[in-house]
């Protein structure tokens, strides 16, 4: 976060352990330390099958140490009165999945070479979505290194990974993870998530990871470690609501805050992105999600960290300093910008597409404050949504196109360009990557993927159906939905196939190179203007309605030459032959001129066609075009003779 660096810190001794639970390296031998005051009793279970009873601590907790054991050795717990061992809640690593023996991890036996990288802040951040299971064909860390180079050379600068917690199962979205300290076998071993992260700082790239404190997935054990994990006091639509506020809450929010430091000490992630925080219900006076900003940021050190927030209610309380009852979190992702975009690709706006047109107005509005709904009545909800955010900054929004719940939910797993035509899907992507609030690309779209995005979560026995019948009646609100025959051919999310068929096909990267052409010139060009206005800054941000699906957005800046001028037109061929708008107006002594249209040919388009902001002209149908401004003299005033022949002409003519 810009402002939330901390003093260097000493690295801990290995004499005193760093994190409240878990198993951790300590002098001549391993410390273990669980929380489970539901038991009377709990025993430590050694490969070996040795078994230990655990001393009882203060609060429920407890502990252990055990000496000629290190990094490596395999074990779980024994509970009263239940046979079968689990493994422990903070476990680092299960190598044989979530059911299995735990690992003792030692996290200073990697090697980092990112000594010198600072983090990652909110400013000058093109943000890029990745499900490591299904980014390669091989769905590994290693092989999802591999591609970091290219996603460089198009411009990313901060990779957002999907949850890598372990989960159930063999494959999965992971939001249903069960062990939050533990990165998933799936993918690789603990040094394989440590080497992505390193060779990403390497090429100047940041990594935040998307984490899940709402709730568990199904297969957790908590509960036989304490009921008080969790609380009826709440409803949540993914299962039992956590207890940041009740009874015995304290060494809760503990284990969740401290899991946020965890992944940003031991991992060096560059940040977090909290999953449906409107779910993390707290009514305590510090809100857990406050807590959580606090300890990821001290687990930086000097490094700054990047935090980022999914709210459906679209409260901007998140990102509002601590001394203004805020939770201090730096970027909301902000779904009005994506619905009104689908609206005009698709020209539908069913279910909670419904309060959205993807008119002119909405896409100034979006670029001016981020949130369209700040409290104004919401149809779809029958009733307000948001909260006031006219003051926050470009940055505190991150605007996409598309992500994982939103090309799943279109029910057949498709992206946008397959619903809409490629030359309006190509203006809005330079109003993506040209707006000013923080652009985030979702794996593949890059480069045209046309792999689909299913939601897809391994499950067995009545599950299976459970799931099925479950994904089925959330997609019914939309209308289209509710046709008999997508219920019957939908995907199963249980099925490997949903999976497999979700993966990047990376041979269309060569096939599509025009759209890479795009995202990486639209990317360099964001790259040309930041740093042009990264010392003075744009002063302001404005926009004007050229039609009902055309507009204007004007940066401004204390230099004119830093100025500059996007017109985008979602609609038919519009004649321009004068404003009266001050916003087309050049800076003084300068005329605009056009740098960058979508539909050049080099980008698939149809020709990029002259456009003369000084004479009549016809901004084209779904067109973006980019104009900066040029040492030019104004068109001269026709003489009296000619100048009168004209207005007879066009007094004459039909109006438009």
């Amino acid at each position: 976060m810009s402002n939330k660096t901390q003093p260097s810190q000493p690295s801990p001794s290995k004499y005193a352990r760093r994190y409240p639970v878990g198993a951790e390296i300590v002098d001549h031998g391993v410390s273990f330390r669980v929380w489970a005051p539901a038991q009377e009793a709990v025993s430590l279970l050694l490969l070996d099958s040795s078994e230990r009873e655990m001393d009882r601590d203060a609060d429920g907790y407890f502990s252990l140490v055990v000496s000629g054991i290190s990094a490596g050795a395999l074990y779980q717990f024994k509970l009263a009165g239940n046979a079968d061992p689990a493994a422990d809640p903070a476990s680092r690593f299960q190598p044989k999945g979530p059911s299995g023996p735990s690992m003792v991890v030692d996290p200073d036996d990697f090697l980092w070479h990112d000594q010198n990288w600072k983090g990652v802040g909110p400013a000058h951040q093109v943000l890029y979505e990745m499900h490591v299971g299904t980014f390669t064909p091989e769905g590994t860390y290693a092989s999802a290194t591999e591609k970091l180079q290219f996603l460089k050379e198009i411009g990313i600068t901060c990779l957002e990974l999907m949850p890598v917690n372990e989960f159930c199962g063999e494959f999965g979205w992971g939001y249903d993870g069960v062990l939050p300290y533990a990165p998933t076998r799936l993918y690789g071993e603990p040094d394989h998530l440590r080497r992505f992260i390193d060779k990403a700082h390497q090429l100047g790239m940041g990594v935040i990871l998307d984490v899940v404190y709402n709730h568990f997935g199904v297969g957790d054990r908590f509960r036989e470690f304490s009921p008080d994990y969790f609380t009826d006091r709440y409803w949540n639509e993914w299962g039992s609501s956590i207890n940041f506020d009740g009874d015995s809450s304290a060494p809760v929010r503990e284990f969740f805050a401290k899991n946020a430091a965890y992944w940003i000490d031991e991992y060096h992630f560059d940040g977090l992105r909290l999953d449906a925080t409107q779910a993390l219900y707290d009514s305590s006076d510090v809100h857990i999600m406050a807590e959580i900003a606090k300890e990821a940021s001290a687990a930086a050190g000097t490094k700054t960290i990047y935090l980022v927030a999914e709210n459906e209610p679209q409260d901007t309380r998140l990102v509002r300093s601590f001394d203004h009852s805020g939770y201090d979190l730096d970027a909301l992702w902000n779904d009005d910008f994506h619905h009104s975009a689908m609206v005009a690709l698709t020209g539908r706006h069913e279910a909670y597409y419904h309060d959205h047109i993807g008119r002119a107005q909405e896409f100034i509005s979006s670029a001016k404050y981020g949130y369209l709904f700040q409290g104004q009545r919401y149809d779809w909800q029958d009733a307000p949504r948001g909260q006031p955010g006219l003051d926050l900054q470009p940055t505190n929004f991150v605007h996409f196109l598309q992500n994982h719940d939103q090309i799943a939910n279109s029910g057949t797993g498709v992206r946008m360009d397959r619903l809409a035509s490629p030359a309006r899907v190509r203006a809005l992507t330079a109003l993506l990557l040209l707006g000013p609030q923080t652009p985030m690309l979702f794996q593949g779209q890059e480069f045209g993927a046309s792999s689909p995005f299913y939601y897809f979560a391994d499950q067995s026995g009545e599950l299976v159906d459970i799931v099925r019948q479950g994904r089925i009646d959330f997609l019914k609100q939309f209308p289209s939905l509710k046709d008999t025959t997508f219920a019957e051919t939908m995907p199963v999310p249980a099925e490997r196939s949903t999976f497999e068929r979700s993966k990047l096909n990376w041979s269309e990267m060569d096939a599509n190179a025009h759209i890479a052409a795009l995202h990486q010139d639209l990317l360099t060009l964001r790259r040309l203007f930041q740093a042009g206005a990264r010392d003075k800054g744009w002063s302001r941000i404005d926009g004007s309605v050229l039609g009902p699906s055309a507009f204007s957005l004007r940066f401004f800046a204390d230099d004119p030459e830093d100025e500059k001028l996007l017109l985008i037109n979602l609609g038919e061929d519009l004649s321009i032959a004068s404003r009266a708008d001050p916003l087309i107006s050049p800076p003084v002594d300068r005329q605009w001129s056009m740098v960058w249209s979508s539909e050049d040919m080099a980008y698939g388009g149809g020709g990029r066609r002259p456009f003369d902001l000084q004479r009549r002209g016809t901004l084209g149908a779904d067109t973006a075009l980019l104009f900066c401004p040029v040492l030019a003299a104004r068109h001269r005033t026709p003489d009296r003779e000619s100048l009168l022949a004209w207005q007879d002409a066009i007094s004459a003519a039909c109006p438009d």
